[in-house]
């Protein structure tokens, strides 16, 4: 008698997911690298490549991977200059972390944490102690700043050991949680052109003889959101930003260093259903689930308790192709979350978690039709969505 065959191909294993590079070469390492650096007690460097400066600037530029960077020598002159400066001129990007979202990879960078410490392991996660599905980056709805990560940030850290500390952003960004979160520490200046932020954020290098200074731009992460990477409006951000980068660039005092890095990468993805499953119309994947976090390409799955099992199955059968599945207790044991997750973290993590490897999105058109109209997606490990630049300007 013949054994019955599996009609399905094998699911992706677990273990060919290319896991970011915690603890030697991502965001998370980058401030406790550069505060090791300036003696800032408690700080470790953990990238080997960088050398130490008195003055070190972060300019974040949100949504610029580097496979993107690469991609476009015409639109970015200056910063493809700059290519073989990467990671302490190795020529080599970082990774962002796992997912690779903007409230994950700010968290990191600020914190100098893997998601799996400081909290915030997707866009939008699970809060354990009221079920509800709470949004990251809007902080919405609204939970205790300081109970959701309670850890110090790295520029906290160099306040208090006497580092003159300030962030150069927007505005609009100065009272949020997640900047409470992530980024404060020393002093918040709104500024909002890109160009009167480059002028201070030199002005701020040069106001100590130690000075750790942080600045953002977001918008060629929005305009690939809304038209995709490689579009006119696209590129002209990128245009734009690399003549930012080479404004702060020739300004920086003696003993600096610059550090031009991105939160994440993008990738288009096309509008037809083999591209984008829409789960509020695929009854196989919504049997079970009682809520559904992340993002498109890097979903948290909640099941309804006692169906965690049979969700596992149900998605790795029906996606199991295209994206890498795992349970919770896979996906840390494997490290997407760094090293160890905290208690505390643990039951915000979905019973299934789901990362793209193919270009594909996981969308909710009924509940989430903004996200699910965007053209540009990002959050999983692929390299296009994963490697983010360190390009370095040393004076």
């Amino acid at each position: 008698m013949a054994l019955p065959t599996w009609d399905h191909p094998e699911p992706l294993a677990i273990s060919s997911a290319p896991v970011p590079e915690y603890g030697a070469g991502s965001l998370a390492d980058l401030l406790p690298t550069l505060a090791a650096g300036m003696s800032v007690p408690g700080a470790r460097a953990a990238i080997p490549e960088l050398a130490a400066a008195d003055r070190n600037c972060v300019f974040l530029i949100d949504g610029l991977g580097w496979e993107q960077l690469r991609a476009h020598p015409d639109e970015a002159p200056f910063m493809t200059s700059l290519l073989a400066s990467s990671r302490g001129g190795t020529g080599r990007p970082i990774t962002a972390g796992y997912p690779a979202t903007t409230a994950t990879s700010l968290a990191s960078v600020g914190t100098g944490l893997p998601p799996g410490a400081h909290g915030l392991p997707g866009y939008t996660a699970r809060n354990p102690a009221t079920g509800d599905l709470m949004n990251q980056l809007r902080w919405n709805p609204w939970t205790d700043p300081r109970a959701w990560q309670p850890y110090p940030t790295i520029f906290q850290l160099a306040d208090a050991a006497g580092v003159h500390t300030a962030q150069v952003s927007s505005p609009t960004f100065q009272n949020t949680p997640l900047t409470k979160i992530a980024l404060s520490g020393g002093t918040f200046h709104g500024r909002l052109t890109g160009e009167e932020r480059m002028d201070f954020a030199a002005e701020q290098l040069a106001a100590g003889d130690r000075s750790l200074v942080y600045t953002y731009y977001a918008e060629v992460d929005g305009k690939g959101h809304r038209f995709g990477v490689d579009s006119d409006p696209w590129r002209g951000q990128l245009m734009y930003v690399d003549r930012l980068v080479q404004r702060l660039a020739e300004q920086l005092p003696p003993r600096t260093s610059l550090y031009v890095t991105a939160d994440h990468g993008m990738i288009d993805i096309p509008f037809d259903e083999q591209h984008r499953i829409d789960f509020d119309e695929d009854w196989e994947l919504r049997a079970g689930v009682a809520l559904l976090g992340g993002e498109g390409r890097a979903r948290h799955v909640y099941a309804v308790p006692g169906a965690e099992a049979d969700v596992l199955t149900c998605w790795r059968e029906v996606l199991g192709e295209q994206f890498w599945i795992a349970s919770r207790d896979e996906a840390i044991e494997a490290g997407w979350f760094g090293p160890q997750v905290d208690e505390r973290v643990y039951g915000r993590l979905g019973d299934v978690i789901a990362a793209a490897r193919d270009d594909v999105l996981i969308i909710a058109s009924e509940r989430e039709p903004k996200e699910s109209a965007m053209v540009g997606n990002h959050g999983s490990m692929t390299p296009v969505e994963q490697l983010v630049p360190l390009l370095q300007v040393r004076s």
